[in-house]
């Protein structure tokens, strides 16, 4: 439950545009890299403080420029001042609890979405946030930790393959949120992997272990839907914007990440509804198992009920009973009884009831 919900209290009664980091330090330093190209040209490098970045603004080249860490506020608010955005984007960014979203502006567009992490120890779905500055000729990225899918991203610049070196920066930003949304294939393969196993486990024998583990499976989906869903409403905003900053011949681009989207979300609830499915699979299970000790306890129940009313009877302390008197009377007693039984048991065989 932490993950769905952001402490918030500490922000109480400060006004707008505060920078203030809410969520967990992920990083123990900040770390700033740039890339910086064009077609013929590349250059890659670490630098130790934000005012190295700002000669960057200006060029005629593709810059990128990486932020990995936010709990230092006042890196955030010098990169902020120096390239012109507003105090409430700057708090966005520090805010790790945004909903996905995509907000224009004349001179940056500002683009948040969530990274996701399948962790194979714990089990379980990690997420950090991640903010992209797109301008004319840059764009920013801010994440909460190192440690991105942005590699094979990187590699493509380095070695100049492929057509990103002869585009802009708008194809950058694109570039960086397709190797999100692939990488949430990925992860919707290891949880269909999980899946596979649970149902397995499920028809074999249905634990109440395997309830559990479907549960925590049925939260982690929730959690993935929860981070994704909203990215469509971002990508169909970025294809349908109108703004000098992305130009026409990414539309094509913009709308094929669309559709990754779309097939991410449906895979998400198609999770979703095998989850029920198992849940309501393993009650069934249950309760199946429930009414087979219930029928054979009453199967016995049944055949025990008349022997008892006869030897009930028979136990009776009354003077004149002429049974009693009777030389074959307690043989004759216990051929009833078992000719009872045994036509009982006859007619739950036939009704298929053992």
């Amino acid at each position: 439950m932490p993950r769905f919900f952001k402490k918030m209290s500490h922000k109480t009664g400060l006004p707008p545009g505060t920078l203030v980091h809410v969520g967990e330090r992920k990083a123990e330093e900040i770390k700033i890299t740039i890339m910086d190209y064009d077609q013929t040209a590349f250059q890659e490098k670490q630098v130790q403080t934000v005012e190295e970045c700002f000669p960057f603004k200006e060029t005629p080249t593709v810059t990128w420029i990486n932020i990995d860490g936010l709990h230092e506020v006042a890196v955030t608010e010098k990169i902020g001042k120096y390239f012109g955005l507003h105090p409430l984007i700057q708090e966005d960014i520090l805010h790790t609890g945004q909903r996905p979203k995509m907000e224009d502006f004349d001179t940056y567009i500002l683009i948040i979405l969530k990274m996701l992490h399948f962790d194979d120890e714990a089990s379980t779905v990690k997420t950090e946030q991640i903010s992209i500055i797109l301008g004319s000729n840059f764009v920013i990225s801010f994440q909460e930790m190192e440690g991105d899918v942005f590699d094979p991203l990187r590699e493509r610049i380095r070695t100049g393959k492929g057509r990103i070196r002869r585009m802009g920066a708008d194809y950058l930003a694109y570039a960086l949120l397709d190797s999100v949304v692939d990488h949430y294939f990925i992860l919707l393969e290891k949880c269909g992997e999980r899946i596979e196993l649970l149902e397995e486990e499920l028809a074999l024998d249905p634990k109440p272990e395997i309830l559990q583990a479907i549960h925590n499976l049925k939260q982690e989906i929730i959690f993935l839907r929860k981070s994704v869903w909203p990215l469509r409403e971002v990508i169909s905003g970025l294809e349908r914007i109108e703004s000098s900053l992305i130009h026409d011949d990414i539309s094509m681009y913009l709308r094929d990440l669309y559709d990754h989207t779309i097939q991410v979300i449906d895979s998400v609830e198609t999770y979703q509804d095998i989850l029920s499915g198992m849940i309501d699979l393993y009650l069934s299970s249950v309760s199946n198992k429930m009414n087979e000790v219930m029928k054979v306890l009453t199967i016995f129940a049944s055949i025990f009920i008349p022997l008892t009313f006869m030897a009930g009877v028979y136990g009776m302390n009354f003077e004149f009973m002429p049974e009693l008197k009777v030389k074959w009377a307690y043989p004759a007693l216990w051929g009833a009884m078992i000719t009872v039984a045994g036509s009982l048991l006859i007619f739950f065989k036939r009704k298929k009831w053992l």
